[in-house]
């Protein structure tokens, strides 16, 4: 910790190594570094010139290690006036601004304007405040949307103690990571509307 900022880095890519800012005492909780490292891996080439959205953002960690690592694009959504400013920053840092579009927008709103524009990703990160039910309400709009496409993934980074729905029909869950009090799931996008469909990948 520097100066009272904590700092996450940026593990590979062309901005590797390179630290981000976020503040002591925000209500932020930066994925931590191992658990980051570990979803890149699981994730492997599925960044390489994909288009990528990362919701509840904070730092912007998530997205710009995307961006490091070959997205095409990232769009970042926080609310918090705060995180807009570090992310802006951050982005700075690792040299990605031209990658990277960054929104202050309530998350909910900003997925029914992105579908209602026809915007459509690749990638989607969503790291939400704990035990307050956002996995569900996240997934409900992806579920009835096409903001992810075909073939796509959902990562969403949990608690624990909130379950995931297994009724979901055209997203599912094939992997489930578990680090103390988080857990990582992982959702594929069905091709159709087949919830059996072969083409998803249960394991890497």
């Amino acid at each position: 910790m520097v100066g009272g900022i904590a700092e996450v880095r940026i593990i590979a890519g062309t901005a590797k190594g390179i630290r981000l800012k976020a503040p002591k005492g925000m209500k932020t909780r930066p994925t931590a570094d191992r658990v980051k490292e570990s979803v890149f891996a699981i994730l492997g080439d599925s960044c390489v010139d994909a288009e990528v959205l990362d919701l509840f953002s904070g730092t912007g960690n998530l997205g710009l290690e995307a961006l490091s690592r070959g997205a095409a694009t990232a769009v970042l959504i926080d609310k918090n006036v705060q995180s807009i400013k570090i992310m802006m920053e951050n982005a700075i840092l690792t040299d990605l601004t031209g990658f990277v579009v960054i929104c202050r927008e309530e998350v909910m709103q900003a997925l029914r304007r992105l579908n209602g524009e026809g915007r459509s990703f690749d990638l989607i990160f969503c790291d939400p405040p704990y035990n307050l039910g956002w996995p569900g309400k996240v997934l409900n709009v992806i579920e009835n949307s096409e903001i992810l496409r075909s073939g796509g993934i959902l990562v969403m980074e949990h608690s624990r103690h909130e379950k995931i729905s297994t009724e979901l029909k055209r997203i599912v869950v094939y992997r489930s990571e578990f680090y103390g009090e988080t857990v990582v799931s992982f959702f594929a996008k069905l091709e159709g509307n087949d919830s059996e469909d072969s083409s998803v990948p249960r394991e890497f």
